[in-house]
C-alpha cells in the first residue's frame, strides 16, 4: 500500500453514499486534509458527518467518487488491505466502544491485535513488548495505574482516555472520533480536547471530528468544515467562520 509524501493525508472527490432506497447521504463530497490538521465535521444529525468518517476508513464503500486516505484508494482496496490500512487509522466513538468486562490495560491491547501473529490474535495474548507499550500509552493519557480496574467502573471520561490509549497503542497516523465529546460534561470535553490536541502537536497526528458543539470546535479545530443534507456548505478556519454560514448549517442561530 503506497504512502506518497508531501501529499494531503486525506482526500475526497465527489464522494457519495446512498443507504435504503437510494437516499443520497454525502452528495459529491470535496475534502482534503494536511497531515496535523484538527478538522471539525459540523451538522446536524443525519448531515453525513458518520457516513464520511466510515467512508474514510473502510467500514462503508461509497457509491461514487473516490476517497484517497495515507496514499490508498480506499474503495479500490481488498478486505485484507483495508484491515492493514486501519492499524494507520484509530477510531473514537461516542459510546466508547470498549468492552465493559475487559480492564483497561487489555482493552488498550486490543489496539495491537493487528499486529500480532494469527494464532496469539486469536487467543488474545500479546507479547512483552506490547504490554509495555499499553502501559505507556495509559500513563500519556493520565490512567497509570488504572491498568487492572475494569472499564465498566470507570466514568466516561476515563473511558474516552481509555479509548484514546487503545489508538496511540495501534500507532494511528490517523484518528477519527465521531462525536466523541457529545456524552461529556463541559469540563471533561475540554480535558478530551485538550489531550486529543496534545496528541496532534506533539506526534503529528491527523485528528477529523464529527461535532456538535461549535464553541468547542472553535477552540480546538484547525480548520471547521459545515456539512448539510450531505453536502459541504463551508470549509474555513475558525476565525473566518462566518456566524450566517453556521446558522445556515445547523438551522438555529450558534449561541
Amino acid at each position: 500500500m503506497p504512502e506518497r509524501e508531501g501529499q494531503n493525508i486525506i482526500a475526497v472527490r465527489q464522494l457519495t453514499h446512498a443507504y435504503r432506497k437510494g437516499v443520497p447521504v454525502l452528495q459529491g463530497v470535496d475534502l482534503t486534509v494536511a497531515p496535523g490538521e484538527i478538522v471539525g465535521l459540523i451538522g446536524l444529525s443525519g448531515a453525513g458527518k458518520s457516513t464520511l468518517l466510515r467512508c474514510l476508513n473502510g467500514l462503508i464503500t461509497p457509491t461514487g467518487g473516490t476517497c484517497e486516505v495515507l496514499g490508498n484508494p480506499v474503495p479500490q482496496l481488498s478486505e485484507r488491505d483495508r484491515r492493514r490500512l486501519r492499524r494507520r487509522i484509530g477510531m473514537i466513538f461516542q459510546e466508547f466502544n470498549l468492552v465493559d468486562r475487559f480492564s483497561v490495560l487489555k482493552n488498550v491491547l486490543i489496539g495491537r491485535l493487528a499486529y500480532a501473529p494469527a494464532l496469539a490474535s486469536c487467543l488474545g495474548r500479546f507479547s512483552r513488548a506490547d504490554v509495555a507499550l499499553a502501559r505507556d500509552c495509559l500513563a500519556q493519557v493520565g490512567l497509570a495505574g488504572l491498568e487492572a480496574r475494569r472499564v465498566r467502573d470507570l466514568s466516561g471520561g476515563q473511558k474516552q482516555r481509555v479509548a484514546i490509549a487503545r489508538a496511540l497503542a495501534q500507532g494511528a497516523q490517523i484518528i477519527l472520533a465521531d462525536e466523541a465529546t457529545a456524552n461529556l460534561d463541559v469540563l471533561t470535553k475540554d480535558d478530551i480536547m485538550d489531550l486529543l490536541q496534545g496528541i496532534v502537536r506533539e506526534k503529528g497526528t491527523t485528528l477529523v471530528l464529527s461535532m456538535h458543539d461549535l464553541p468547542l470546535a472553535r477552540r480546538y479545530c484547525t480548520r471547521i468544515v459545515g456539512l448539510k443534507h450531505g453536502r459541504i456548505t463551508f470549509d474555513a478556519d475558525p476565525d473566518a467562520l462566518s456566524d450566517a454560514a453556521v446558522a445556515d448549517v445547523l438551522e438555529r442561530v450558534p449561541q
